[in-house]
């Protein structure tokens, strides 16, 4: 919040986009996790304890009388526990690798991250377009897709027109966000 309202006391408008990951901790593939949390220098029993609590789980569904077959449980961490967010947080956390705005992550799986930056510009509108473009290519290269209908654009100052588009869908301006 200091950040923003320093950039609009100097005068520059400030773009906050809001963007939500589809189905975030369900979209988490346990084979790639693990070697996020290699590279992050887990290792030994506590990544065998961690592969040992998400690999190998099955689940079936029951519908009235109806019952399913087992199915082997590939993708998710623990939903209502501490672990789950964490290991979430480690998932996405080079997701600002491929970016120059600033980044704000949160562990949730509707909202995950927000971005700011002055757009006083047209290089830092470029700039801003190309990071959007980036994070698209993460969540494809990822399989962690961004829930387009729930990525908005909040235009702070006035006479800012600038519009942004992930993928092929344009980004919806908000005049009001809910923020954690």
């Amino acid at each position: 919040m200091e950040e923003v309202t320093n950039c609009l006391d100097l005068g520059y408008p400030v773009d906050v986009r809001y963007l939500d990951l589809l189905k975030a901790f369900d979209k988490v593939r346990h084979g790639r996790l693990l070697l996020k949390l290699e590279a992050h220098g887990i290792s030994g029993n506590v990544l065998r304890w961690i592969e040992n609590r998400l690999c190998g789980r099955k689940q079936k569904v029951m519908l009235g009388r109806q019952v399913s077959d087992w199915s082997e449980v590939l993708n998710g961490v623990p939903q209502g526990s501490v672990l789950g967010p964490i290991l979430f947080v480690l998932y996405i956390n080079d997701i600002d690798e491929c970016i120059n705005s600033k980044i704000l992550k949160f562990a949730d799986d509707t909202k995950i991250s927000t971005t700011c930056r002055t757009v006083n510009s047209l290089e830092a509108i470029d700039s801003l377009r190309a990071d959007l473009h980036n994070l698209v290519l993460w969540s494809v290269d990822w399989q962690m897709l961004f829930n387009i209908d729930k990525c908005k654009v909040m235009h702070l100052a006035y006479n800012n027109p600038v519009h942004y588009v992930m993928g092929t869908s344009q980004l919806q301006a908000a005049t009001e966000e809910r923020d954690l």
